[in-house]
């Protein structure tokens, strides 16, 4: 019986201020549509795929050691593609604006377990250049591994391309109206609490007898107030003073 009278309780105070709720929910997700929509930079993605494979010979097979081999050397070739020595001549070959430290946050290179198979990505606030960077980032990697490694086993699967409608991969609007949407409600939800425990005004009669333990014996309710009383003078009758030398009854 407590259990379903706490359960009530809360609901009470979730009905008593469901006006705060819903206000606060509003404005999470309006600030959030806002600034997804109108603040937020738009960012895009592309991406290039190349693959790590030894040069064949008529007197060299493929086996399972080789591929295993070149399994293995695309986690280092992860670490020089985003290197200094590859990144230097991205930017200075498409004139970037910025310094190889700083590509290299855009740029992640990833790869499936047991796979010759390694991607190029970039994210870029032009769907063009990010493009142009994985292209550029894929080419003179080839062309440097020769010459850092000492062996020619990296060929470009497929480039990256801009399609005529491409749609960036943030800020995603939807997504985070619906999490501000969640925030806001357990936000009102938790200041709804905070209000009614902090409130310790007495209000009805059943918080007297609940608080107090005591019955309710009266109750003084709001008397209006009454007008008062107008007085109203007969136009007929004119109240007259009396001059020097006259009485009343003259």
């Amino acid at each position: 019986m407590e259990e379903t009278i706490s359960l009530r309780e809360l609901f009470a105070v979730l009905r008593k201020r469901l006006w705060l709720i819903v206000l606060i929910t509003i404005i999470a997700a309006t600030v959030s549509g806002v600034i997804s929509f109108f603040v937020l930079t738009p960012v895009y993605e592309s991406k290039t795929q190349i693959l790590v494979n030894q040069a064949k010979n008529d007197q060299q097979l493929y086996n399972t050691q080789t591929v295993q081999t070149n399994v293995q050397l695309i986690n280092t070739y992860n670490d020089i593609i985003t290197s200094p020595a590859i990144l230097d001549k991205v930017v200075k070959e498409l004139k970037l604006d910025t310094s190889a430290q700083s590509l290299s946050g855009q740029i992640q290179v990833t790869s499936a377990q047991n796979s010759q198979v390694a991607r190029i990505v970039v994210q870029d606030t032009s769907a063009k250049r990010a493009a142009q960077i994985a292209n550029t980032t894929a080419s003179v990697f080839q062309k440097q591994v020769p010459k850092l490694m000492n062996v020619d086993n990296v060929k470009v699967l497929s480039k990256a391309t801009v399609g005529e409608s491409a749609s960036p991969i943030k800020p995603q609007p939807l997504l985070n109206i619906a999490i501000a949407v969640v925030v806001g409600l357990i936000i009102g939800i938790g200041l709804s609490f905070l209000l009614e425990y902090l409130d310790n005004t007495l209000k009805t009669e059943q918080d007297i007898e609940n608080i107090l333990d005591l019955p309710v014996i009266g109750v003084v309710t709001n008397i209006k107030d009454v007008p008062k009383p107008t007085n109203v003078s007969r136009p007929d009758v004119a109240a007259r003073v009396p001059q020097r030398g006259e009485t009343y009854g003259s």
